[in-house]
């Protein structure tokens, strides 16, 4: 999922400020831009797990096009930042479900020649988490 990150910007003499619109709460900074985007990936990281044992709800992150014109980050610059949420989720539980063949082989085509689906379930996981994304 990608997270959109505001980051007020620094310099040699003030931190780079990030925040994290759709985890309310959930900011962090750095001396650099680099180490600023780092601590905000660990933040979020951090923050996933801390509403997980809170048996909170992982909010959908919005399109950066949600906050861009939002005026409590005028000025702010924007970074995307892609959160694998997969381990958030909870455990794997299997499931019976039916597909049409062809569509069966076609996933299984593309899962072949893309490394970064592992098998045919992180597939359709993906691709229910980015339709989830979409609607709500």
């Amino acid at each position: 999922m990608f997270f959109p990150v505001a980051i007020e910007m620094g310099n040699e003499e003030q931190a780079f400020g990030v925040v994290v619109p759709d985890l309310p709460g959930c900011f962090s900074a750095g001396d650099t831009l680099d180490e600023a985007i780092k601590n905000a990936q660990e933040v979020i990281a951090f923050h996933l797990e801390g509403l997980v044992e809170e048996n909170e709800e992982i909010p959908t992150a919005k399109d950066l096009s949600a906050y861009i014109n939002d005026p409590e980050y005028k000025g702010f610059g924007w970074y995307l930042l892609d959160i694998d949420i997969s381990k958030y989720m909870g455990k794997t539980e299997k499931v019976n479900v039916s597909l049409p063949s062809r569509l069966i082989h076609i996933i299984d085509e593309l899962v072949a020649k893309d490394p970064k689906f592992k098998s045919r379930s992180s597939f359709l996981a993906a691709g229910a988490e980015k339709l989830l994304t979409t609607l709500r």
